[in-house]
């Protein structure tokens, strides 16, 4: 497996990651995904406090157990939720992430997180106050690193221009290739990276991912999608299957750490890691796929 730099960071994370959302909540299952996703090389787990309101936290914490110091370790914070109320806040203030670290700790039974990631944001957050509150947490010891979780432009702008974050968690696809217009080229001359979600958009790009096309995806209609997944399974033929060539697609870019596709299952969570194996994509392919998806661009937040 592979291992990246995160941005200026000290930490290597292996390029596939393990995004631990989809674990789900049986603790058993999801333990034996996490420590198969260890023994396969990934070194890299993200998880958030808002992931089944702390659970899946506490099975993060259960099991890297003997294995922390092998273990890139990512969380976030924002999304406050309290009992007794239903659903979640925005809170990016310093008082609430100061809060709230302790929390992931308790439940990642760990004294340190690699990296804290502001989940969301907006320009009308108090931006110099969350910057000071996750800076204090590094002098603390308490964090190593920060970045955000953000698909907003003008968002990202900011933390990059204001904050020392070593990254930025965003989705990115062949089928949303939002970032290439701002984001990537801005990450890649601060020497930041991009930790992409959603490389296999929903599962449209998985070879059993035709009947998830019919419902089509952000600016694509179900006959475009039907086309360019004929497009791309041709073109991985003997080399790679379609999930495969999307994975190595989004990390062709300089900027791009890791790409964390999640995984529910054993076969989901192998077929990911043996994405690492694959071919890398060459220039004439790369210039193929751009050529043949859309250049797709934010509307909002720009």
């Amino acid at each position: 497996m592979k291992h990246n730099r995160l941005g200026k960071s000290e930490l290597y994370i292996s390029e596939i990651g393990l995004g631990c959302m989809s674990l789900g909540t049986d603790k058993v299952k999801a333990t034996a995904l996490v420590h198969e996703a260890i023994e396969k090389g990934i070194n890299f787990l993200d998880t958030a406090d808002l992931y089944d309101e702390g659970l899946n936290e506490e099975i993060i914490g259960e099991a890297i157990k003997g294995k922390r110091a092998d273990i890139v370790l990512a969380t976030k914070v924002g999304n406050h939720w309290e009992k007794g109320k239903a659903g979640w806040s925005w809170d990016p203030s310093k008082a609430y992430i100061k809060s709230a670290v302790k929390e992931s700790l308790r439940r990642l039974q760990t004294d340190y997180i690699d990296l804290y990631q502001l989940h969301g944001g907006t320009l009308d957050d108090p931006i110099s106050e969350t910057i000071e509150a996750f800076e204090e947490l590094k002098q603390e010891g308490l964090i190593r690193y920060y970045g955000i979780s953000s698909i907003r432009p003008n968002v990202i702008r900011e933390y990059v221009e204001r904050s020392n974050i070593v990254s930025v968690m965003s989705q990115y696809s062949i089928l949303d290739r939002r970032p290439e217009e701002q984001i990537l080229p801005l990450l890649e001359e601060k020497g930041i990276s991009l930790i992409a979600r959603g490389p296999v958009a929903k599962g449209i790009l998985t070879d059993n991912g035709a009947a998830k096309a019919e419902k089509g995806y952000l600016d694509y209609d179900k006959e475009e999608l039907s086309s360019l997944r004929d497009v791309l399974i041709e073109m991985g033929e003997g080399s790679r299957d379609l999930a495969h060539t999307a994975i190595r697609y989004v990390l062709a870019s300089p900027a791009v750490a890791a790409v964390i596709p999640g995984a529910s299952s054993l076969e989901q969570l192998l077929h990911n890691i043996a994405a690492s194996e694959a071919h890398q994509l060459s220039p004439a392919e790369l210039e193929t796929i751009k050529r043949l998806s859309k250049e797709n661009r934010f509307e909002q937040h720009r």
